[in-house]
């Protein structure tokens, strides 16, 4: 595998994410080995222990990106500030008002900005996943991604 995936969380405790499922954290903000990319899904709510765990370990990964409203997650840790971001459609509205100096890019599948890159809803994070791909192993690497998911997206 060309990346160890892993999740974190401030306890072990099991987590009830959408639709009812259940996920266990692999591990807790303190004891996490460090990211070279981190991923923040859309989700409701944040502690202050996570919002600084994010600040810190951004600094060293190589790409923090959210995906849908995980944006409103990288804004609250102070990483979108000054800076060009996106999210899912329905909560361009809520972002633009919550974090007036974030410029919003309305209708961005994904938007760059240095080492921290968010993305609008589901498949928009599918197209940014591609380009992470793409980043550490070249075109041909997400190309061949891209087909063996049977994913035909032209983000």
């Amino acid at each position: 595998m060309p990346f160890r995936l892993y999740t974190v969380a401030e306890k072990m405790a099991t987590l009830r994410i959408s639709g009812g499922m259940k996920v266990q954290p692999d591990y807790t903000f303190a004891n996490a080995p460090a990211p070279k990319a981190i991923v923040i899904p859309a989700q409701h709510g944040s502690s202050d222990a996570m919002l600084q765990w994010i600040r810190t370990a951004s600094q060293h990964a190589d790409v923090t990106m959210s995906v849908c409203t995980g944006s409103f997650i990288l804004a609250k840790a102070g990483l979108l500030s000054d800076q060009a971001a996106t999210t899912h459609h329905d909560a361009y509205r809520q972002f633009a008002m919550g974090f007036p100096d974030i410029q919003v890019k309305r209708g961005a599948r994904f938007v760059e900005a240095g080492n921290v890159a968010t993305s609008g809803g589901l498949s928009s994070g599918i197209d940014l996943g591609l380009h992470g791909v793409e980043r550490y192993f070249g075109h041909q690497a997400a190309a061949a991604t891209a087909y063996n998911m049977e994913y035909q997206g032209q983000g």
